[in-house]
């Protein structure tokens, strides 16, 4: 009987070992996890991404509860989206390759959702309800409020981003599905809002140019657009013009609604002129002057009426 009992004992020790151990391992990855942030070789960086995406799905395996392994899931999948797979997609588009183009759209909007599915868990250890509070915007105000904390900041920053850039993605699809996701918008929206109130320069001022993008699209009301532009200001004012995907954005989104072809020009101008203003930076920055290049080309300048 005692011998029973010690190898209950053991296995248990055993076990919580492992999980101390996996556990150690997860919230080293989380620290080392932004290394990746400083290639400035984009294709390097596209396999370092595929990578450690790889990774952070083993570690939420073997520990489906912590919270660094779904932080890192739900920003990676989120960024991975957003920095090749959408490049991917844009090109195809260029191209007029109709089919690649929609292949590549709906592997980013897998993407998006994983990057939901994770981050949404990850909101929930730290305050429930969030299936109630999300049926209105006025609940979910409500429900935001109770982060007060900076560190929220960034759970909020990713999983709203997520909600965002899906939204965006499916907005030109009539299917019931992407009506559904285009109409959780609000979602996206007030959740960086929450986060920049917490923590506004968080990853170089993220937050504020996803918000000054928001205010941009097509057909808003002036006072909107104004409200877009400041939110465009303070985000260059607090990275000191080092976050290039702020001009690259600025451009794309305000500078086309306003029919401003001068700005236009002369923020991808900057990007492209740009020499590692910040080495902490370099992949972010890789990817805007990647674009930057691209939105100069006549294909795009139509499209933002712009010619």
């Amino acid at each position: 009987m005692r011998a029973a009992i010690s190898l209950v004992i053991a296995l248990g020790v055993t076990g919580c070992i492992q999980q101390i151990l996996v556990d150690g391992q997860i919230k080293s990855t989380r620290r080392a996890a932004d290394a990746v942030d400083t290639i400035a070789d984009y294709e390097l960086a596209h396999s370092a991404a595929q990578a450690g995406l790889a990774q952070f799905e083993g570690m939420h395996v073997l520990s489906p509860k912590n919270p660094d392994a779904l932080f890192l899931l739900a920003k990676n999948w989120a960024g991975y989206a957003f920095a090749f797979i959408d490049d991917e997609r844009e090109r195809a588009a260029d191209d007029g390759e109709d089919a690649l183009q929609e292949y590549h759209q709906q592997r980013a909007l897998r993407a998006y959702n994983r990057s939901i599915l994770h981050g949404n868990e990850l909101l929930a250890q730290r305050v429930g309800g969030f299936d109630a509070a999300s049926k209105t915007p006025t609940k979910l105000a409500t429900w935001l409020r109770r982060f007060d904390d900076r560190a929220d900041a960034a759970a909020l920053l990713w999983t709203g981003y997520a909600y965002l850039l899906r939204a965006d993605l499916m907005k030109s699809s009539g299917t019931p599905v992407a009506i559904g996701a285009t109409s959780q918008l609000y979602i996206g929206v007030q959740m960086i809002e929450r986060s920049t109130q917490l923590d506004p320069g968080h990853a170089n001022a993220s937050g504020l140019i996803a918000l000054a993008t928001y205010h941009a699209r097509p057909m808003v009301d002036p006072r909107e657009l104004e409200h877009s532009r400041e939110l465009f200001e303070e985000a260059l004012a607090r990275t000191q013009r080092k976050n290039l995907l702020a001009q690259v954005n600025y451009a794309r989104s305000y500078a086309c609604s306003t029919g401003n072809k001068q700005l236009y020009e002369r923020l991808l101008g900057e990007v492209l002129g740009a020499t590692d203003p910040d080495p902490h930076q370099g992949l972010t920055n890789a990817i805007a002057k990647r674009r930057a290049g691209r939105y100069l080309l006549s294909i795009h300048t139509q499209e933002c009426g712009l010619e």
